[in-house]
């Protein structure tokens, strides 16, 4: 009985393979590519700034 499988098996196989290698292939090109794009000669992006929530907000004029 195991030794029945046909090409149907193996073509099923070779499918299942192709796309999981795919799916690998997408993951390595999605983790090593940069996700943000920066402009030619501009600083990095820097880090968000931290306040305390007791700190007073600014007066505004008006």
């Amino acid at each position: 009985m195991v030794g029945d499988a046909g090409t149907g098996a193996a073509r099923e196989l070779s499918l299942v393979l192709a796309v999981a290698l795919a799916g690998l292939l997408l993951a390595v090109v999605a983790v090593f590519t940069p996700w943000h794009a920066t402009p030619d000669g501009a600083a990095p992006a820097a880090p968000v700034e931290l306040r305390s929530p007791t700190e007073l907000p600014a007066t505004t004029a008006g």
